[in-house]
């Protein structure tokens, strides 16, 4: 299990600026997202032997990659686009972690973006919303993904007694960092009352309850951790990585309290050799607030069904015993499709780092990140370190 482990690091991480960003193109921000992501890694696209992207809903292409190597001028001998949902980012350093440990390429940059605010149509973002289902045995009951995810909060209600005071906690703590992060989409802070008392929008979901809607755009370099030594800048170590995958169709899912995400944090952890103990800060894929819930039980930070008591208290904000999404997160920094998840690199890089400022979790040695596409379909987690074991 751990063939990866510690073989593979980042050595650049940068964000495009996220909200409404109307005078960029996402092909745009694909590309000025790279070109920072280089230079916080110090070196040039000449230097770079791998792409690999992800789709873009609002500027398609079917060589989606190859689009942007072109767009750069980048002639990589590996290149790649992946499509997972929410999961993308991990499963692509998945990719890239495993391409660099076998030879295939030595330096990977991974650069994702999309303009959902500013680039799609209100009539275009309708429909994406309410084509997720099956098309025979789910979309002619009319469930959009809010409903989709309502009825995942409405199991894990009537199972473990959750409540929506405890879903909106997640909120809070997630608006709480993005009043301290200035890139931040949503900045001012928020209470439990204002999330329940904010519009329903699903039952149980509130408002307050699901993530924005956003442009911007992420990227980081990856490489061995041996030429890592060599980076201006300290490298972030891969200790663990591992996926699960159940259904894609929430009609066809195991369990609605339950996900694979079970089994891709056990898998990270024991190519890790670490625990949930271990973690110093966690960037959870957080799309709407039970989501969180689910994915703290499933990862094993607490057992199942006390996800709800577990995010009370302050526990899961800064100075917590395990802070969250310390740049926001989906709900309250950006979400602009299926980038969204490679912020949350971004953030554990910067917090490895200890370049976040007032919102820097002290001492921060392990982050763990998880993401999750589709209807808690596909999912992936990892643990990255300062140290390469």
């Amino acid at each position: 299990m751990d063939s990866l482990r510690g073989k593979v690091a980042i050595v650049g991480a940068a964000d495009t600026e996220v909200g409404v960003v109307p005078h960029l193109s996402a092909t745009q921000l694909y590309v000025k997202g790279a070109k920072l992501a280089l230079e916080d890694a110090g070196i040039t696209k000449d230097e770079v032997d791998g792409l690999i992207t992800c789709t873009s809903f609002v500027e398609p292409y079917m060589y989606h990659a190859e689009m942007i190597a072109e767009y750069m001028q980048i002639f990589p001998r590996y290149c790649l686009n992946v499509a997972t949902g929410g999961g993308t980012t991990l499963a692509i350093m998945h990719h890239a972690a495993s391409a660099i440990a076998t030879g295939v390429c030595n330096t990977v940059l991974i650069t994702m973006a999309d303009n959902m605010l500013s680039g799609l149509s209100r009539d275009k973002a309708i429909e994406a919303m309410s084509t997720a289902g099956h098309a025979q045995f789910e979309r002619p009951y009319g469930p959009p993904i809010p409903g989709f995810y309502a009825m995942l909060a409405q199991a894990h209600m009537h199972a473990y007694g959750t409540t929506s005071e405890q879903l909106a906690a997640v909120a809070v703590a997630c608006r709480k960092h993005a009043s301290m992060n200035p890139a931040a989409q949503m900045r001012q802070p928020i209470t439990i009352d204002d999330v329940v008392n904010s519009k329903m929008i699903a039952h149980p979901l509130h408002l307050l309850d699901c993530s924005l809607v956003s442009d911007g755009g992420a990227a980081i370099v990856m490489t061995s951790a041996e030429r890592a030594k060599s980076f201006k800048k300290k490298p972030v170590y891969m200790l663990g990585v591992g996926e699960g995958h159940s259904h894609e169709h929430l009609s066809q899912a195991r369990s609605l309290t339950t996900s694979a995400a079970k089994e891709a944090g056990a898998r990270a952890y024991a190519m890790a050799g670490l625990e949930p103990k271990d973690i110093d800060v966690a960037e959870l894929y957080d799309c709407f607030t039970p989501v969180v819930i689910i994915e703290l039980e499933d990862l094993g930070f607490c057992p199942k069904g006390e996800g709800g008591r577990f995010v009370e208290g302050g526990r899961i904000e800064l100075g917590g015993e395990l802070p969250i999404n310390t740049h926001g997160g989906l709900m309250s920094h950006c979400h602009p499709g299926h980038p969204g998840s490679l912020f949350s690199i971004t953030e554990a890089v910067r917090q490895l780092r200890g370049e976040c400022g007032p919102r820097q979790v002290k001492d921060a040695e392990i982050a763990f990140v998880h993401a999750q596409g589709g209807i808690m379909s596909t999912h992936c987690s990892m643990i990255l370190g300062k140290e390469s074991n």
